[in-house]
């Protein structure tokens, strides 16, 4: 029924038990954000379905009953594991729909560049920047990638994590683009966390297409989308449109192209300056728009004319000292939010509490808003609204055990440890287990 809740189903008489049947119980808040079937817009980004003293049932990784406590214990009294978080608050699992999850070597040197007052163009100028991360990541092994961003995964998943976007952007070759997407897809297959893959090849121009954009647009069309959308798992594609990057006209030919080959469009748009992406996201019905720190006013009403997502990252703004996104005004104009980490060598955070934070006090969203921003929407940004996000019926039993008794402590807290362990699939893990759960 479009445009309303799901109902609660038990689906699972008194006295009997699934395989990999998990009960929590005595949750003092049990935030479902159960609601309609679409990423919140407005007021509905407030709604977070609480219930006080709540349970949840999962059995076969899949949520099967949520309810009051008193409720759910006697149907699931048998249940083959009960854990009982008394004083905790239960969540979604976080969503992160913006990442830089594959690639080599790091970038602290550029913090001393930055302090000089360097800017972002000005260290790509100097040899920093993509450019630098393409040269460590195209020398580097398969194996060497994998293992890095496992790494990588185990301290998102630690920070509650359970579904992740991963952008490849940093071969800007075919044979080192397809290198990232195969790592992409071992990480799928070995991880507990889920990964959506997304093609990035035009991230930068690679320096032997210096002065040649278009040539290279050319190959990325020509030659890469053909065998990313035949031989990959990419489900979407996503350009930077940025003065020095790629122009309006260049991303519109490859998204088009990106759509009619089956790939979902998205956009780095108006980071630095307003170059119009907000316009073409909407334009080319993109499924999000992701940074937005200076789109314009009509950027903003058509993206909320066609639905598409606005994915604020505030930590890729404190890392690279540009303003914040006008989170308030996307709101007001009925844009549905999400949030992102945009972990890469620039922004290298895995914390999506430490970006709930941010959210709540930078761009100036309330804790129910950057909550509903990690969760729900995030999920919709990359195309698992129907699977994750929310802890309803028929979702994957993907939730964070916070150690606070209110969900407002998760933006309140700046940097603190709240996560005291995750749900992944219906299974229990403490903060910082192995991968595999």
């Amino acid at each position: 029924m479009k445009g309303r809740p799901r109902p609660h189903k038990v689906l699972a008489p008194k006295g009997t038990v699934a395989p990999r049947a998990l009960l929590l119980v005595h949750a003092e808040e049990l935030v479902t954000l159960r609601g309609p079937p679409h990423a919140r817009r407005g007021r509905e980004m407030r709604d977070l379905a609480v219930i006080p003293d709540g349970a949840l049932y999962a059995a076969d990784g899949v949520v099967r009953d949520v309810g009051p406590t008193d409720e759910l214990v006697p149907r699931y009294e048998a249940a083959a594991q009960v854990l009982d978080v008394t004083g905790k608050t239960v969540v979604p699992g976080f969503v992160d729909p913006h990442t830089h999850l594959v690639f080599a070597g790091s970038r602290e040197h550029e913090l001393e560049w930055k302090a000089e007052g360097m800017s972002y163009q000005e260290i790509a100028a100097r040899g920093g920047g993509i450019g630098y991360t393409v040269s460590k990541t195209r020398a580097a092994t398969e194996d060497h990638l994998f293992a890095s961003a496992r790494g990588r995964l185990n301290a998102m998943f630690a920070h509650g994590t359970t579904t992740v976007e991963a952008k490849t952007g940093y071969g800007l070759s075919v044979p080192d683009e397809m290198k990232l997407l195969k790592v992409h897809e071992r990480l799928q297959d070995a991880h507990a966390v889920t990964l959506v893959s997304t093609f990035l090849g035009a991230h930068a121009v690679p320096p032997e297409y210096e002065h040649r954009a278009g040539e290279y647009v050319d190959l990325v069309v020509r030659e890469m989308l053909p065998t990313v959308a035949a031989k990959t798992a990419a489900r979407f594609c996503d350009v930077f449109v940025e003065d020095g990057y790629f122009t309006i006209d260049q991303a519109r030919h490859v998204l088009t192209e990106a759509t009619r080959l089956g790939l979902s469009p998205k956009l780095h748009a108006d980071e630095f300056s307003d170059g119009g992406g907000a316009v073409l996201a909407a334009e080319v019905s993109a499924v999000s728009a992701d940074h937005l720190v200076h789109a314009t006013n009509e950027g903003i009403r058509k993206l909320a004319e066609r639905g598409t997502i606005a994915v604020l990252l505030p930590a890729s703004s404190l890392s690279s000292r540009i303003p914040f996104a006008r989170a308030r005004h996307f709101i007001d104009m009925g844009v549905p939010i999400g949030l992102g980490t945009d972990f890469n060598p620039n922004c290298w955070t895995e914390s999506m509490p430490l970006v709930i934070s941010l959210a709540a006090h930078q761009l100036g969203l309330t804790p129910a808003e950057a909550l509903t921003a990690a969760t729900i929407n995030a999920a919709y940004a990359v195309g698992m609204g129907d699977e994750v996000g929310s802890l309803e019926v028929g979702k994957r039993a993907d939730a964070v055990i916070l150690d606070v008794s209110d969900h407002r402590h998760l933006a309140y807290r700046i940097g603190g440890r709240v996560v005291d362990a995750i749900v992944k699939d219906g299974r229990v893990a403490k903060r910082g287990a192995p991968e595999r759960i």
